[in-house]
């Protein structure tokens, strides 16, 4: 069994100039799946890319989100959610005016690793996302590949 009970001590990463909290890891689920709550600004998301090793599902909390998952783009609000497959090419963006939440699961975990090596720890859930800088992206591009993860543009 997981359980998380103390919110603000959880690791929480800024990943590309959006905010992930982690609140499940592969750690606490024997491997089964990584769940993070992800706070993206306006204009702020992924790049292209594709996993070999997990399946994502986007859960939206709040805000506006374009998702363009097998080259086919689609738009969720609130309660809108999307499922990735490993294997196929995606990515998102916050397509409205203010700041979008998402729960992300990925199964199985390792995802939040992935971050790790190249994210930059933040003080709390409450901290903003640090814009990407050149070193960032060089260790994202560097590790992409160690963990299944090929990034297509």
């Amino acid at each position: 069994m997981a359980a998380t009970d103390q919110p603000d001590a959880r690791p929480v990463y800024s990943v590309v100039g959006d905010r992930y909290v982690y609140l499940v890891t592969g750690r606490e689920t024997a491997g089964a799946c990584f769940v993070c709550e992800a706070f993206v600004p306006p204009g702020g998301g992924t790049p292209p890319h594709v996993h070999s090793r997990e399946d994502e599902l986007f859960y939206v909390v709040e805000g506006e989100f374009e998702f363009v998952v097998a080259g086919s783009p689609v738009r969720r609000t609130a309660g809108g959610s999307i499922f990735a497959t490993r294997g196929i090419p995606h990515f998102f963006r916050n397509v409205g005016p203010g700041p979008g939440k998402m729960i992300i699961t990925v199964t199985p975990a390792g995802l939040e690793d992935f971050f790790r090596e190249f994210g930059r720890e933040l003080d709390g859930p409450a901290a903003a996302p640090l814009p990407p800088d050149d070193d960032e992206i060089r260790k994202l591009l560097a590790a992409a590949p160690k963990y299944g993860i090929e990034i297509l543009g």
